[in-house]
């Protein structure tokens, strides 16, 4: 695993490093490649945040832990990481039914948020991606464990850059270039 530890208001001891390499690495063995391992540490007040970040394969495993206590955070990090990735093997291992993918996603962020009239536009962040081919179905996977609205994805059926997202109804939509 190749690891990138990133400290926010937070020196990232080689105490610290060390048991998040020996607690993440566990899960190296689960991976067929030799996945990127992002981790950033960061304080506010007396709370302690780990946000870890692992790419493997066209899959982004992703798990944020708030504590007072740093190395219960980690713990808990490392056991939400090992369920998603429990959750995508069985998802993908199993023939795909209608209806496999219904996750109800909610957030108090966007049904309390209000239309602004909105004069100006600012970028604030800007991310860039390499985009392995996947089907509809690990697109679907993928954008519900990252818990997003919507995914952009390399059609592996059709060659071409598509996106799917969740529309108001429950079900699944997909935009694809043509």
């Amino acid at each position: 695993m190749k690891f990138t530890l990133t400290g926010r208001k937070i020196v990232v001891t080689p105490a610290i490093a060390e048991r998040i390499e020996k607690k993440i690495g566990k899960l190296e063995r689960l991976f067929k490649d030799e996945p990127v391992v992002n981790v950033t540490l960061s304080v506010e007040k007396e709370r302690q945040t780990i946000e870890v970040t692992i790419f493997s394969i066209g899959i982004i495993y992703r798990a944020q832990d708030t504590d007072q206590d740093l190395y219960v955070a980690i713990d808990r990090v490392v056991d939400v990481i090992e369920r998603q990735m429990r959750k995508h093997k069985t998802h993908l291992s199993k023939k795909l039914r209608q209806g496999a993918f219904d996750m109800p996603f909610e957030s108090e962020f966007f049904s309390n948020q209000e239309p602004e009239d909105v004069t100006e536009f600012k970028v604030v962040k800007t991310k860039k991606f390499t985009f392995n081919p996947m089907s509809v179905e690990e697109a679907i996977l993928q954008m519900n464990m990252l818990g997003h609205q919507f995914f952009v994805f390399s059609n592996a059926e059709t060659a071409v850059m598509s996106v799917v997202y969740k529309r108001k109804d429950g079900n699944y939509a997909l935009i694809e270039q043509e």
